[in-house]
């Protein structure tokens, strides 16, 4: 009985106050003037009704973590190719096919080539040479200097058509001719390329193997345009292979990112290291990329309304009004949009229920364009109900027309020089 008795008194104190709050509602309903087109009240039962949920602009600096998929790709600059100078036969192979790890200076085939023989023949007897000067001790500097120089040239020769540097030390401790050219890996990585067979003929310059050194990989990483662009070189990113539970740091490399017309994104090139080989090529990896974004004025993507046309925010200009706003948006992450132009730090504006107000909002331009009542103001050129702006005495007449005033202010600037913003 005594919260019925509390709730009647509470009832009763409302209607007794509201002979002094009536002035306040005919003010709110003079200011409406200033309102552009478009602009609608809603109680806030209607409001409540309709879900309507509003929030205040705030001007802040944003980080973003974007998790995207990446692609493993071998580093190219620690792709090293096998091939030979001259014609030649393979004589013999070894079990190393493409994926297999080899070691640096590890035997992979060996060869024959007639045309070493001419090469290892001039290498021995230049160093037969060489020792004789050097034993006999009647030989000039010069001439020592001289030989020297020829041994030196006849083994680049012997590297150059495709003999590697141990056999050529062995040849030139046993002073005997080989007839097998041995095929090492010049560098510790895998086999991604093989295109060798025991007796098979190859021509000279044919790429037999071809290794990647896998202790640092690329990774590519496709990404939209204005993704990319905030993404500095030298950036830490973080790389993670989820089904072995394995996380890596990967850098953001200095060179520009190539466009890909098929998918059309932007590949962004990440270097890592690889202790152990779990990165290998072509594999797909989980990368977390941090967005540093300067400070901006950002709402929910769901506040903006998209026509095609425009972009719209509607304001909460209090008492249950709400303007819709032109803006024009910026960069757009994690379901947050940049706002360029049309908003001010603390404004209040919709991001729920403005789909309805916005309907709303289209019935009240439909009508007042029938009625034929927006009028321009000649002051800030903002169109203004002439209905609202007579009712609020914002108007003023000048050589024989009526010209409407959004606010006061617009109103007094046009009294003291009318001239100014009115064409002959």
């Amino acid at each position: 009985m005594r919260i019925r008795l509390s709730v009647i008194l509470f009832l009763a104190l409302l209607l007794g106050c509201g002979w002094a709050i009536t002035p306040g509602l005919q003010a709110s309903a003079a200011d409406e003037s200033s309102l552009p087109p478009g602009a609608v009240q809603i109680s806030p039962e209607k409001q409540q009704m309709i879900g309507v949920r509003i929030t205040q602009v705030e001007k802040e600096p944003h980080r973003f973590v974007l998790r995207t998929l990446g692609r493993v790709a071998a580093d190219g600059t620690r792709i090293y190719r096998i091939n030979i100078a001259v014609d030649g036969w393979i004589q013999k192979t070894f079990d190393k096919g493409e994926g297999s790890l080899v070691k640096e200076n590890e035997l992979l085939a060996s060869f024959y080539s007639p045309e070493f023989l001419a090469a290892e023949q001039a290498y021995i007897y230049a160093l037969g040479s060489l020792n004789r000067f050097q034993k006999s001790g009647h030989e000039k500097p010069e001439q020592i200097n001289l030989t020297e120089l020829n041994v030196q040239q006849y083994k680049d020769s012997l590297r150059n058509l495709g003999m590697g540097k141990r056999q050529i030390e062995r040849m030139a401790h046993t002073r005997q001719f080989t007839e097998n050219i041995d095929i090492e890996a010049p560098v510790t990585g895998f086999v991604i390329g093989r295109n060798v067979s025991p007796g098979e003929r190859f021509e000279k310059g044919q790429e037999l193997y071809k290794i990647a050194d896998l202790n640092r990989v690329w990774i590519l990483v496709d990404m939209f345009e204005n993704e990319a662009h905030d993404l500095p070189a030298g950036t830490s990113v973080q790389v993670c292979l989820p089904y072995k539970k394995k996380v890596f740091q990967a850098t953001v490399s200095d060179v520009l990112p190539l466009f890909d017309g098929t998918s059309r994104t932007l590949k962004v090139r990440l270097t890592a290291d690889n202790p152990g080989y779990f990165l290998r090529p072509d594999m797909f990896v989980d990368v977390e990329v941090p967005i540093e974004l300067p400070s901006a004025i950002t709402v929910p993507a769901d506040a903006v309304l998209d026509s095609g046309l425009k972009k719209t925010v509607f304001v909460d200009r209090g008492n249950g009004f709400f303007e819709p706003r032109e803006v024009e948006t910026g960069w757009r992450f994690n379901n947050r949009v940049e706002i360029k132009t049309g908003l001010e730090p603390g404004d209040r504006i919709v991001i729920s229920g403005n789909f309805l107000i916005d309907s709303e909002s289209r019935l009240e331009i439909a009508a007042a364009g029938m009625q034929k009542i927006l009028i321009k103001d000649p002051v800030c050129g903002q169109k203004v109900s002439s209905m609202k702006a007579e009712k609020a005495m914002r108007k003023v007449g000048y050589l024989g027309k009526i010209y409407y005033f959004c606010s006061d202010e617009c109103k007094h600037q046009f009294e003291k020089e009318p001239g100014r913003y009115v064409k002959e």
